[in-house]
């Protein structure tokens, strides 16, 4: 697992910069010794005090993993979880038995980070050959005299989602992808758990685990 952390860490450190899409994958690590058994049902499970969004996220989740062979259930249709409580793992132990699910897939909020940017009004021009006419002139240089220098504020949401299989007794790690949303919309949060689901099963598939 050390080298899993050193190999992540430097898929980090150099995720792609200047991709202009909002939710993008940063990394993704695939365990080279799970040698376990196709997936037929998956248990998604998002860990977060918000009972909507991880409603809204388990069941996004879900249907995007269900297909033929495999059908994925969202946690809050099997798991008792109180708000503001911790999950008994005897409990979940006992519901992951009794519903025959060999795989987990847990997603989580890492971090959001806040960045602050100073951005410069317009560097002033000689307007040449506008200074022939006062219109050409007035045209050229309004925009460039009413746009001020502005600070913006950027945010950056970071999600990890990992994938277990439970033919071992601790689930054995199998996946992990992290995601960056930039600047998410507080309004249209299903958009955004829309774009990390997206980003992450595509990275599932194309590495052969669904």
């Amino acid at each position: 697992m050390k080298r899993f952390a050193m190999v992540l860490a430097v898929l980090l450190s150099v995720s792609a910069i200047g991709d202009c899409k909002s939710t993008k994958l940063v990394a993704s690590v695939t365990n080279p010794t799970y040698a376990g058994q196709h997936f037929k049902k998956v248990l998604v499970i998002g860990m977060s005090n918000n009972m909507g969004i991880r409603s809204d996220f388990e069941d996004a989740m879900a249907a995007r993993l269900t297909r033929d062979g495999v059908h994925a259930v969202p946690g809050h249709n099997i798991l008792l979880r109180p708000k503001g409580t911790k999950m008994d793992p005897d409990y979940l132990r006992a519901q992951i038995k009794e519903h025959h699910i060999d795989a987990i897939v847990v997603s989580r909020l890492v971090s959001v980070k806040n960045d602050v940017t100073y951005i410069p009004g317009q560097a002033y021009v000689v307007p040449y050959p506008y200074y022939n006419s006062f219109y050409g002139y007035y045209g050229q240089v309004y925009n460039q005299v009413y746009t001020p220098g502005y600070l913006r504020e950027d945010r950056t949401a970071r999600v990890e989602t990992n994938i277990y299989g439970t033919s071992t007794a601790d689930g054995e790690f199998v996946w992990t992808g992290i995601s960056e949303t930039f600047n998410p919309d507080p309004k249209t949060a299903e958009k955004a758990i829309n774009d990390v689901v997206d980003v992450m099963v595509k990275d599932m598939e194309k590495q052969g685990i669904f």
